[in-house]
């Protein structure tokens, strides 16, 4: 199978980018062939922000650039990973065009969010769900801290949502989680639609089954990653251990800050992925303390493959990735007390983390291997292909459009 890929990179290198060259790199070992149209935000000018977010909503450039993909390799799917802001929506009306079936996969919530997080003022906020025009996010400045700006952004949700791109241009949507599914559902996306195929570890990284004596934070440093209730909490321990936080972001300064305080904390900056596995593989507890609706959580995934158990906020899909208990632990979101109270019960019996390990790694094998997701994959690619097969007979058979030769 040829398949086309499309991939608007963040300007700093974060899981949606190692999740989508993952999946690339597995079909590639699978033996298809895979074009990757791909894009850095990179190349956004700070001042240009307003410029960028009306690009969004339509893009002549990718339009014509993606359909000449498509024309020369002759696809039969087209993965879109993230099209915002540089790729935006064009990339959908130029599959149409060439009879190409869309898979989108929702890595975040752009669809239905200015800031694609339901996340203000350091906390959940919902006030753009279900809105046809976003326009809580342009008073508070969503995208960027810029009216304006969000602005650019909301219209081009609104004006999607008007045309029914969301609807009638993509053959299949695929959430990373139930929970994101059901948001998406209930921001307006057609349920019959939208499928969900997890993130996976690939390659697999290894079982440790020697765990060591340190709680372990991964992530960006900011404030929806729940960073600054981690470290309040660990201010709080009556336990004496040792947490190690791997990660760079805008609250590195705070880290940095905190260590200097706790003696306890250890900022290892950003790291390579294998050392990150053995990292965690080494560790007694990956902790995961987010305060915005994560559409999956990788990190935690990627503990389990270690045989590593994971703390998580009860919030969002990372809640939904750990069983209490058999694969972790959960605390109350956003809750320092509560989460310093945890820890305190996981650091003082390190043995019940021990033996936890081979059901953390039969988690990890049952549901996120390479293997079990492609599979997932075929049958999506296969349902997408049926889906636009479908919807070029009916609307062929009642007149509304009719086949092109490509130029």
């Amino acid at each position: 199978m040829r398949i086309l890929t499309i991939h608007n990179r963040y300007q700093y290198r974060g899981g949606e980018d190692e999740s989508s060259e993952a999946e690339d790199n597995l079909l590639r070992d699978r033996g298809h062939e895979v074009l990757r149209y791909e894009v850095s935000n990179s190349k956004i000018v700070p001042r240009n922000y307003v410029r960028v977010g009306l690009q969004t909503v339509y893009s002549p450039v990718s339009y014509k650039e993606i359909r000449t993909a498509l024309v020369k390799f002759r696809p039969e799917v087209a993965a879109i990973q993230n099209f915002f802001p540089l790729v935006s929506p064009a990339a959908y009306f130029a599959c149409v065009r060439e009879h190409v079936p869309v898979v989108q996969t929702l890595r975040n919530y752009r669809l239905l969010c200015p800031n694609a997080m339901f996340f203000r003022d350091g906390a959940v906020c919902e006030n753009c769900l279900g809105k046809s025009v976003p326009w809580p996010g342009i008073v508070h400045g969503c995208y960027r801290g810029s009216i304006a700006a969000t602005a650019a952004v909301a219209s081009m949700i609104s004006v999607h949502h008007l045309m029914k791109t969301w609807e009638r241009r993509i053959s299949l949507y695929v959430a990373l989680s139930e929970f994101s599914r059901k948001k998406f559902v209930e921001g307006g996306l057609p349920a019959s639609k939208i499928v969900v195929k997890p993130n996976f570890v690939y390659p697999d990284p290894g079982y440790s089954s020697e765990p060591g004596s340190f709680a372990l934070f991964v992530g960006r440093l900011t404030k929806e990653k729940g960073v600054e209730t981690l470290i309040a909490a660990w201010r709080k321990l009556k336990t004496k251990s040792v947490l190690r936080i791997v990660g760079d972001g805008p609250l590195e300064e705070h880290v940095i800050s905190a260590c200097r305080e706790c003696p306890g904390i250890r900022y290892e900056g950003r790291l390579a992925v294998k050392d990150v596995y053995g990292m965690m593989g080494a560790a007694n507890v990956v902790i995961v303390p987010s305060e915005w609706y994560e559409t999956f959580g990788r990190v935690v995934v990627e503990a389990f493959a270690k045989g590593t158990p994971a703390l998580v906020s009860n919030l969002g899909a990372v809640a939904e990735l750990v069983e209490p208990g058999r694969t972790g632990w959960q605390f109350r979101a956003g809750d320092s007390e509560h989460l310093a109270a945890t820890l305190d019960r996981i650091l003082a019996d390190p043995q019940a983390s021990a033996a936890m390990r081979p059901a953390v790694r039969a988690e990890y094998v049952l549901k996120y291997t390479a293997e079990t997701n492609y599979r997932m994959a075929m049958d999506i690619f296969e349902i997408a292909r049926g889906n636009l097969a479908n919807a070029v007979g009916s609307s062929a058979r009642s007149g509304m459009i009719r086949r092109t030769t490509p130029p």
